[in-house]
């Protein structure tokens, strides 16, 4: 595990998950959309790599009481306050968690499972460091017939330049970048590993929202 970014992640969210989740859900959208689109098979199973604070996962358990939800995080701060969540929530027996490394991780050794009916990383990658590593490690942990989701910052392109250099600014505070290179990597990975991808822009640019998915 990376120990370096751990400890970071842990300082950066120290704090900040005691009201994450309320301040967050103003900027970081395109995430509900993500999880309709999720739709898992009937007793499905559903994997969010860097699951923070498990708001992600608690809604789509919530969604598709029927489905089997798993979650890691680097952050053992984060994972304290998403355990909580889920307990909160009454969905302790159908939400697991365990503490992973996304650029390397053994889903086998985790959970148990070899592979996810669906794969899931919202606003994740533009903090990992070696986030390409984390998009081909999240697409190999998806089980055959399965897809992989991503939602994550763009690169504000259709919006004013002035909101893009603040925007920016802002995120380079709390070690967010938004990775312009995002579709390629999608692409390039969708190659390596025999899939399909589909990557577009949201909201003017404001977000990527990309899919792995079989052929």
């Amino acid at each position: 595990m990376a120990t370096g970014h751990a400890e970071r992640m842990d300082a950066i969210y120290a704090t900040q998950r005691h009201f994450y989740d309320l301040t967050r859900k103003y900027y970081l959208l395109g995430r509900d959309s993500l999880l309709r689109d999720l739709d898992p098979p009937e007793g499905g199973t559903v994997l969010e790599v860097g699951c923070g604070t498990a708001r992600n996962l608690i809604a789509a358990a919530k969604r598709w009481p029927d489905g089997r939800f798993y979650g890691f995080d680097i952050s053992s701060a984060m994972l304290e306050t998403a355990h909580r969540n889920i307990v909160r929530a009454g969905l302790a027996d159908r939400i697991t968690l365990a503490r992973g490394d996304a650029t390397d991780f053994d889903a086998q050794a985790m959970f148990g499972l070899p592979g996810f009916d669906r794969v899931f990383m919202s606003y994740t990658l533009s903090m990992i460091p070696g986030w390409q590593d984390a998009i081909a490690a999240a697409a190999r942990a998806v089980a055959a017939g399965g897809n992989l989701h991503i939602v994550d910052f763009g690169q504000q392109e259709r919006l004013p330049r002035w909101f893009r250099r603040g925007l920016f600014a802002w995120l380079d505070k709390f070690d967010v970048t938004p990775r312009a290179e995002l579709a390629l990597t999608l692409s390039r990975i969708a190659q390596a590993q025999s899939l399909h991808d589909d990557c577009r822009p949201l909201y003017r640019g404001y977000a990527w929202k990309g899919r792995l998915s079989p052929p």
